[in-house]
């Protein structure tokens, strides 16, 4: 195979697939973020929001958590993206402004190197962003296969609704444009 055709031109690989290692790096990072918030103690979670003099910590300490663990679920599943993706984007955009703008761009701030290992300063917004553009290119390019919206999108446009009503042709486009 020619090394110049590999280096310019897309893997043989269907379009819609680029979704999978997206969704789950995505939605495994989301799920994570949640299961340590609640492995540390909610409450723990809950007094930085307060020590930040965020309103109603309480409410929105629970209300991160069931973003993280219910959306990271869904969005590693593939299911209502474009729905899923709206409380995530507030939550990583609460977080670039209250925790990590101040702290500039980079997550990775290597500081020094010592027999106990590597130590690093506190992370920037890098990371939010890259989940950010992650939750953008799937809500634009769809959940791709194996996923709960490819299967919600064929039942509606090639079988029938609970309602007796048949799929219509227009909804052809969308589910021909993930495959």
């Amino acid at each position: 195979m020619n090394l110049l055709r590999l280096s310019i031109l897309p893997l043989p690989v269907p379009a819609a697939w680029y979704a999978l290692p997206l969704r789950l790096i995505i939605g495994f990072g989301f799920m994570q973020h949640g299961y340590a918030k609640l492995a540390r103690g909610p409450e723990d979670f809950i007094g930085v929001l307060h020590a930040m003099g965020l309103p109603v910590p309480f409410i929105l300490g629970w209300a991160t958590i069931i973003v993280e663990l219910v959306g990271g679920l869904m969005i590693l599943a593939g299911a209502l993206i474009p729905l899923s993706t709206v409380p995530m984007a507030i939550v990583l955009l609460v977080a670039i402004f209250t925790v990590h703008f101040p702290n500039g761009f980079s997550s990775i701030k290597l500081q020094s190197f010592d027999a106990a290992g590597a130590h690093f300063g506190q992370p920037g917004y890098e990371t939010d962003l890259l989940y950010l553009a992650g939750l953008v290119a799937l809500c634009f390019g769809g959940a791709g296969p194996i996923s709960i919206d490819r299967l919600l999108n064929r039942l509606r446009t090639f079988g029938t609704w609970s309602d007796g009503s048949k799929g219509r042709a227009a909804d052809t486009l969308i589910v021909s444009r993930q495959h």
